[in-house]
């Protein structure tokens, strides 16, 4: 990940005087701006006229820069999957070049990589409002190999990780042992996840040099990451510099900064806490998957392959979901024990019921719970098994025993940022907003690039709906339809929710996007996915399917 971070734009979480970064719906690349809440292309600040579906491909690309999409997946996200013909992908590709001054000829934007798809190669940045938030995630480097005397990936059951001590820059005064206590609490926290190898404080600590760089960290004790950092006073205020290293290439993984009050010590190392446990359980297995793509599938091993799968899991459409699902059963074949391959293919199922690719849908429901139990019977108290049996119960509207799950996966994991989203999201089905609409915050602020931020974001509007809080429902539900990956479920979302409060064109404009993906929607069907328990939210939101003609 690039390391720039320019103008900030921050976001007070809890105490004011403790800031962090907002997620952002905007993408800024040489004179453009894509803005996906308000579905604008502008250049130089001018408005381009430009087709819903162009903007829908344009948006795909940016949002995917890191990696070529296919033209199956094109289909899936911008046709929903109907049939259409490749003449019609190339008009659209055609059309996205032409508004941007690109041609086939230079591809300054969209390449074209032949019999694999296209991919967007100018370099993008987030940004919000008019403050520029993150640089774009760097494509993984092709020539990441292990390093002279390390045991190749391919050796090692799962990654692993030392967290040295940081440095401490500056007079701290009584606080000088935040230097040590931040990294012994990270420890401690990662070693609650079940699938990452955490190198002892004992010996970690020993590695105290500011010269060790992170291919001697490795040498030495035989881990794949590490993670360093340094703790800045000055004053009354406090700054934390973390950053996550391969040590096969010495590469940066990630790297983020974090400031805040000293006097407030101990809620800010909370903060730092949450912050750097989510972080490496979203971009280590990403960084996975990076060094598995660089390898024949045939000589994947069963992590490299769980890896591979997650990265079609997320995407939420047929073809990903089929190659998720031949990965996934790959690595158990590879390795029958290995409890998360199962939850990855508990999780397939699960895809399959929740977006009707599957007439038989108790077959696919009874295949979730088949997994997640495996997985259970292997590694109860592994945080990403529980969420799969959580899921599995919700696709039956049993919410109260899939909340049950997913509280526990919350427990083993406080910081397991999707298990928070999924238990917001059946909070928000049983009509307890409150609590929904909490932790749907909390877990967008955990992870705010996660894979599955729309639906972070449409959580957030079904947790007003649940307080009859329509106005805000229809904003949130529109915002996450415009999030980059949203499924049709999502649009009809905002579909509904628009025509509960009666913004007639907007609801009309999102039924009709949802039809042009998937014309077999049914309000039954949307219930299906979403059974809601209360009464009047039930009733309003059916009402609204009907006025859109569902």
């Amino acid at each position: 990940m690039l390391e720039e971070h320019v103008e900030k734009s921050w976001r007070y979480l809890g105490d004011p005087r403790i800031v962090f970064y907002s997620p952002t719906m905007i993408y800024r690349f040489g004179p453009f701006e894509l803005d996906l809440e308000k579905a604008e292309l502008r250049a130089d600040g001018e408005i381009r006229s430009i087709e819903p579906q162009v903007f829908a491909l344009l948006a795909l690309l940016v949002a995917n820069g890191e990696r070529v999409v296919s033209k199956d997946e094109i289909i899936e996200k911008v046709w929903d999957g109907r049939p259409v013909s490749e003449s019609a992908v190339s008009s659209r590709i055609k059309s996205a070049r032409q508004v941007l001054g690109d041609d086939g000829k230079s591809q300054r934007y969209v390449r074209t990589i032949h019999r694999r798809g296209f991919r967007f190669v100018a370099e993008a940045r987030s940004v919000s409002g008019d403050s520029p938030l993150l640089a774009a995630v760097e494509p993984a480097a092709e020539n990441v190999r292990a390093s002279d005397g390390l045991p190749p990936l391919e050796d090692l059951e799962r990654p692993s990780i030392a967290v040295l001590p940081f440095r401490l820059i500056g007079e701290a005064g009584s606080h000088a042992a935040i230097a040590d206590a931040v990294p012994h609490e990270l420890i401690a926290e990662l070693a609650r996840l079940r699938w990452l190898f955490v190198t002892a404080r004992g010996s970690s600590f020993r590695l105290r040099s500011p010269d060790i760089d992170a291919p001697e960290v490795g040498r030495l004790l035989g881990v794949h990451y590490c993670l360093s950092g340094a703790v800045e006073v000055a004053g009354e205020r406090l700054a934390v510099n973390v950053e996550l290293a391969d040590t096969r290439s010495a590469g940066v993984v990630w790297a983020d900064s974090l400031r805040g009050s000293i006097d407030d010590v101990h809620a800010f190392r909370e903060q730092i806490r949450a912050r750097v446990i989510t972080a490496l359980d979203l971009e280590i297995p990403l960084h996975e998957a990076a060094l598995a793509r660089l390898k024949g599938t045939e000589q994947l091993d069963a992590w490299s392959a769980y890896h591979l799968g997650l990265q079609h899991v997320y995407r939420f459409n047929r073809q990903d979901n089929a190659q998720a699902a031949a990965l996934f059963t790959r690595a158990i074949d590879l390795d029958p024990g290995f409890a998360r391959a199962h939850a990855g293919l508990s999780f397939v199922h699960f895809q399959t019921a929740f977006m009707r690719h599957s007439e038989d849908l108790a077959g696919e429901i009874e295949l979730a719970r088949r997994h997640a139990d495996r997985g259970l019977q292997l590694e109860p108290m592994d945080p990403f098994v529980n969420f799969t049996m959580g899921r599995s119960f919700w696709l039956e509207g049993k919410l109260t025993e899939s909340l049950g799950w997913l509280e526990r996966a919350t427990s083993i994991s406080p910081n397991f940022a999707q298990g928070i989203y999924a238990r917001a999201w059946t909070e928000a089905l049983e009509g307890h907003g409150l609590e929904s609409r909490r932790h749907a915050d909390l877990a967008m602020r955990l992870s705010p690039l996660d894979p599955l931020y729309y639906a972070m974001l449409g959580t957030r509007a079904f947790a007003h709906m649940a307080r009859a809080e329509y106005e805000p429902a229809a904003e949130w539900a529109e915002r996450a339809a415009r999030a980059p990956g949203a499924h049709v479920l999502i649009a009809l979302i905002a579909a509904t929710a628009h025509a509960i409060v009666g913004n007639k064109s907007h609801a009309e404009s999102w039924a009709a996007n949802v039809r042009s993906r998937n014309p077999t929607l049914t309000r039954q069907d949307f219930f299906r996915s979403f059974p809601m328990k209360q009464q009047e939210m039930r009733l309003r939101v059916s009402k609204a399917l009907q006025q859109l003609r569902f």
